[in-house]
């Protein structure tokens, strides 16, 4: 725990952590983009800042991102700031991604919705596991099936 004569340094924090942290205004472009960002999207910081999430949303996704990102922002309530969200995200070298992570809406002093912070955390792996495991389930399945029907 922190006590009052230490600092939290916040660049060094947002450096340390293993998942990406992407803070985005209210018109969804990029304001901070960690390093844990860089590696898992590709893009340096340079190129992320400033521009639009469309950048890590494959272009299918954009269109129901983008009206729940309105909704979000006009209403400032969001049911993931507590709820982990899993969808697919693009890579900059066109490999798709499979991300789940958690929002935090972050407020003007007169509690208007200015930007949103997201922790994201890359699920790759984990999603594709998942995928075979399910896939050898209904291969087993009908094999047992077909067997039942046999006998």
């Amino acid at each position: 725990m922190l006590t009052i004569t230490q600092a939290l340094d916040l660049r060094e924090l947002l450096a340390a952590v293993g998942d990406a942290v992407v803070v985005t205004d209210g018109a969804g472009a990029i304001t901070l983009w960690n390093p844990a960002a860089e590696r898992m999207f590709g893009y340096t910081e340079k190129e992320a800042l400033g521009a639009s999430l469309d950048l890590i949303i494959p272009e299918r996704l954009r269109g129901r991102h983008w009206d729940g990102y309105n909704e979000t922002m006009r209403t400032g309530i969001t049911k993931y700031g507590t709820t982990l969200l899993r969808v697919p995200a693009a890579h900059r070298y066109g490999s798709q991604l499979s991300i789940a992570f958690t929002v935090a809406m972050l407020h003007d002093a007169d509690g208007k919705p200015t930007a949103v912070a997201a922790v994201i955390r890359d699920e790759t792996s984990r999603f594709n596991e998942d995928r075979a495991l399910r896939k050898k389930l209904a291969e087993l399945e009908a094999k047992v099936a077909a067997y039942s029907q046999a006998t």
